[in-house]
């Protein structure tokens, strides 16, 4: 069986001992550049299939090199930074380069990868694009925690079949990250990735944003219309939400995957759907099936593969490395150098976030709004909301729908206008939050 060659460019000779000691490694190169010439230009002179690459500095012209070739879809990459911003390495990443680890390193987690990436190309070279950012990154998902690296695992693997996949896992959790991962890393990667949140969608137009429409074949319909499957037409359909989905809806997606085909509204034409279905839910799926809200047929056609995303509760060691991930981008973007102080690294470490990686993101970014250099626990507005609020100043003789009125925009305050948090409170579905809110827009 050949073995895979292994390209070296690391300037730490620890680190370089380190590798060649691994019992994985038997083929390698060591790259004889100084720091001040391009590795790229060895790499397009040599054979392997695996480089491992530590930078020190952003190397703007090396990337942009780097994509101008055609080895980001030849061979597979490693690399390894200091863990400072770098927007160039994450545009690179977009564009399918492979892992970023950051320093210090978790040897155990890159020797674990290096192998995972062996033993596919020692089989039949695989190729395949994947991609990383700030902590150990993966595609657009970032964390070192064992919870997220069991979950690369399975994306590594699940990315490169044509399975349909399910993704479960709490609201603000990167369960759109995830399908985006899962993208990137498989065969469609050069084609198209289109979502739509189902749940968003009114029972009215479902069949024509899934399957589109032609001109004249309803009121409005005013020209043609590609719906979602025509739009991601070889590559991959992000269907969010899927649980929200209308019943009737829900049939016809069923037959769309059994049969691959699918009629445009209005149309005589059938048109047959090249696409990877990846269905999301921050439902239990198997509970919206005994509700009655979700078909169980649908469900084991779309779950072909489950994958459950971790909430960050389950993340405790990526939480501080996370919040400082966000500032760092933060403070790149806007050319600052703010700090967390101590007393507000404690805060987030002890902060049980409910709205997961999203109610992170927006709490470090209101921060750095609010901070003038140094981050503290006020800044962060981490108060808990209690479930006793103020009691509303509402008339005795107000009609019901006004009343339901009032709560539902009173809810949509407390969760600063999240819709799907709200929809859970108010044990409500979505889709009715939707078309309730769609209604007070008319009347208005």
């Amino acid at each position: 069986m050949t073995q895979p060659v292994l390209f070296l460019h690391v300037r730490d000779p620890d680190l370089t001992s380190q590798l060649l000691q691994a019992e994985v490694v038997r083929r390698f190169i060591i790259c004889k550049s100084q720091p001040d010439e391009c590795w790229v230009e060895q790499l397009l002179n040599q054979s392997c299939d695996l480089a491992f690459i530590e930078i020190d500095s952003p190397e703007h012209a090396q990337y942009e090199r780097l994509q101008q070739s055609n080895l980001l879809a030849e061979i597979e990459f490693i690399f390894v930074s200091a863990g400072l911003p770098n927007l160039a390495l994450d545009q690179l990443m977009r564009c399918g380069a492979g892992y970023h680890f950051r320093q210090p390193l978790d040897m155990g987690s890159v020797l674990d990868v290096i192998q995972d990436f062996y033993q596919q190309l020692s089989t039949v070279l695989v190729k395949r694009k994947l991609q990383t950012s700030d902590l150990d990154q993966f595609g657009l998902l970032v964390g070192s925690s064992i919870a997220m690296l069991g979950l690369y695992k399975t994306i590594r693997k699940v990315a490169v079949t044509e399975a349909n996949v399910f993704v479960i896992g709490e609201s603000g959790s990167g369960k759109e990250l995830v399908a985006n991962t899962l993208h990137l890393a498989s065969k469609r990667a050069d084609q198209p990735f289109v979502a739509i949140n189902c749940g968003a969608l009114s029972s009215e137009l479902v069949d024509s944003e899934l399957f589109g429409h032609v001109k004249g074949s309803f009121t409005g319909a005013l020209r043609d219309h590609q719906g979602v499957f025509a739009q991601a037409e070889q590559g991959t359909l992000f269907l969010d939400e899927v649980t929200e989905m209308p019943l009737e809806q829900q049939v016809k997606l069923l037959r769309v995957l059994e049969s691959g085909e699918y009629r445009p509204v209005g149309s005589q034409k059938v048109a047959t759907a090249n696409v990877r279905i990846i269905a999301a839910t921050n439902r239990d799926p198997q509970q919206a099936v005994a509700d009655g809200l979700f078909r169980e047929d649908l469900y084991f056609r779309l779950a072909q593969f489950p994958v459950r995303v971790p909430a960050l509760r389950e993340r405790e060691a990526d939480v501080a490395g996370l919040a400082k991930h966000f500032l760092a981008y933060c403070n790149a973007r806007e050319k600052q150098q703010k700090q967390f102080s101590e007393e507000a690294l404690v805060c987030i470490d002890r902060h049980s976030w409910p709205g997961n990686v999203r109610e992170l993101k927006h709490a470090i970014e209101r921060a750095f709004i609010l901070a003038d250099k140094s981050i503290l626990p006020e800044h962060l507005l981490l108060d808990v909301p209690t479930t006793e609020h103020a009691p509303l100043d509402i008339p005795a003789d107000m009609p019901l729908d006004q009343l339901e009125k009032v709560a539902i925009f009173a809810a949509l305050e407390r969760n600063n206008g999240n819709k799907t948090e709200t929809a859970q409170q108010l044990s409500i579905s979505v889709k009715t939050l939707y078309n309730k809110l769609d209604k007070y827009q008319q009347e208005s």
